[in-house]
């Protein structure tokens, strides 16, 4: 494997784990009010410049591409919006860190998984892939026990803010902590949740002819030509994300809260949070394109592994599993696991 492709998924797992942190810093605005802003630097203005400075023909591409491979890139970026969204619910039923290991788990698998199966020749290594991806399976099982445990220990009946980090976009700032309301229900929630938020890389990898048009007809190099990919499937998520938040705003009627007074360190976590969302999925679109053919395969579950452990980190320096040691050790083994799945993934593209 290109050396430079680990560096890129390691790049790009950075920024997935470290952009969550923008979400802490809502207030005083009101969620709908933050999250259009971010939503639109994060699926419009961030990737189309990008795409367009590193493929100045980028909307000739997307015009010549086939329609149908732009309408169900486009869905499924739609659709990945939808599980954010479900992400909100689910918490209210179950909590955070179930809610989390669920949907982290099954991001990752489903979302290698299907590009997997939607290739016309299982590669021979395929066996190994598989293993990676359940042996990731294992490392996000851990950290949710290890989160569920510190929850037990650690419990109040203050709000908490959905300032998780990972593959998904969450859709309420907070929520009450309620008793769970059904947990059953709650984890059918998560799990649908999970699956719709693999579909972020399956409109990834289904856009890849578009990708292959940019390269063949018009030059451009393998790692750029992903740009004009993710503008695509992009596009679909925002009309999710921007309509949800308009609904918020309608049935709030929060459309002057823009001018909240000091609302400005808000906005710029807010710009920042969607520099850096973006930037994962560019930089993984860069890298997975240097893997060759099992890049989305192989890159994804890389990104969204290594990404959670950093957004452990982060976690771990803000304090968030102070007094809580027993499950900061279970945790500590689930994240050995998930180097352990993120070393088999790369050999396995080798």
């Amino acid at each position: 494997m290109d050396i430079l492709a680990i560096l890129l998924i390691l790049c790009a797992s950075f920024f997935q784990g470290t952009f969550g942190l923008g979400m802490k810093h809502i207030a005083p605005l009101k969620w709908e009010n933050w999250w259009i802003v971010h939503a639109t630097i994060a699926m419009v203005l961030f990737p189309v410049i990008w795409s367009i400075i590193a493929v100045p023909d980028t909307f000739g591409i997307i015009m010549e591409a086939d329609s149908s491979v732009i309408f169900m890139a486009m869905l499924f970026g739609f659709l990945w919006g939808i599980g954010g969204i479900l992400f909100g619910v689910s918490v209210e039923y179950t909590g955070v860190s179930i809610t989390y290991g669920i949907v982290m788990g099954l991001a990752a698998s489903v979302g290698s998984l299907i590009p997997l199966a939607q290739m016309e020749t299982l590669p021979e290594n395929a066996n190994i892939v598989l293993g990676g991806v359940g042996l990731l399976l294992i490392g996000v099982a851990i950290t949710a026990v290890a989160g569920v445990k510190r929850d037990q220990d650690t419990s109040t009946d203050i709000e908490e803010e959905f300032e998780e980090d990972g593959d998904v976009l969450v859709a309420p700032s907070k929520t009450e902590a309620t008793a769970k309301k059904s947990i059953k229900t709650g984890v059918a929630i998560a799990v649908a949740c999970g699956v719709l938020s693999a579909l972020l890389n399956v409109g990834f990898s289904n856009a890849s002819p578009i990708v292959d048009l940019a390269v063949i007809k018009y030059n451009t190099n393998p790692t750029d030509a992903s740009l004009v990919a993710w503008v695509v499937v992009l596009f679909g998520a925002y009309i999710m994300n921007a309509g949800y938040a308009l609904f918020k705003m309608a049935q709030n009627n929060s459309w002057t809260d823009f001018k909240v007074e000091g609302s400005n360190k808000a906005y710029l976590w807010s710009a920042l949070a969607g520099i850096f969302w973006f930037a994962a999925l560019g930089v993984y679109g860069q890298g997975a394109a240097l893997m060759g053919e099992l890049g989305a395969v192989v890159g994804w579950p890389m990104m969204l592994g290594i990404s959670l452990i950093v957004s452990n980190v982060w976690g771990y320096r803000s304090g968030e599993w102070k007094g809580a040691s027993g499950p900061f050790k279970i945790l500590l083994g689930g994240l050995v696991v998930l180097i352990a799945a993120t070393c088999l993934l790369g050999y396995s593209n080798i």
